[in-house]
């Protein structure tokens, strides 16, 4: 059985309702899953999970949210090389761009993306919903 993180930051509770969609999907796929909020996780507990999903909403300028979030995420880089992970959140402007500059920072790490990131505009939808189950499935893959 793979054990999964999800290790999220939410303000609003978007990315959180997300958060849960993944962990439902990683669940009924059979893993043994942790919700985890950001300012709980660190490095030394990355290598008890076979793999990881990480939510954050896009803040500011489109970037990570920088004060809890952020910090912890860049002191995982390093040790992220050929760890599977999944990255899923929610903004309420822009585009997304936010999530690109994510995923590519995520893949220039070395780490494994099990799926395309999952975004919601605001309140996530059925179809953000499914798509974070999907990634909580493929997690657990």
């Amino acid at each position: 059985m793979k054990r999964i993180a999800i290790v999220y930051y939410s303000g609003t509770g978007n990315t959180e309702a997300l958060a849960q969609a993944v962990a439902k999907g990683a669940k009924e796929a059979g893993a043994d899953i942790k919700v985890i909020k950001a300012g709980l996780f660190s490095a030394d507990l990355l290598d008890s999970y076979d793999a990881v999903a990480f939510g954050c909403p896009a803040m500011g300028s489109e970037s990570l949210e920088d004060e809890v979030f952020e910090p912890m995420f860049n002191a995982l880089l390093p040790h992220l090389e050929g760890k599977p992970v999944g990255l899923f959140g929610s903004y309420g402007w822009g585009d997304g761009e936010w999530m690109e500059d994510w995923a590519e920072v995520t893949k220039e790490a070395g780490a494994v993306l099990v799926a395309d990131p999952v975004i919601a505009l605001d309140t996530p939808e059925e179809e953000a919903l499914n798509a974070a189950f999907s990634l909580g499935t493929a997690l657990a893959g």
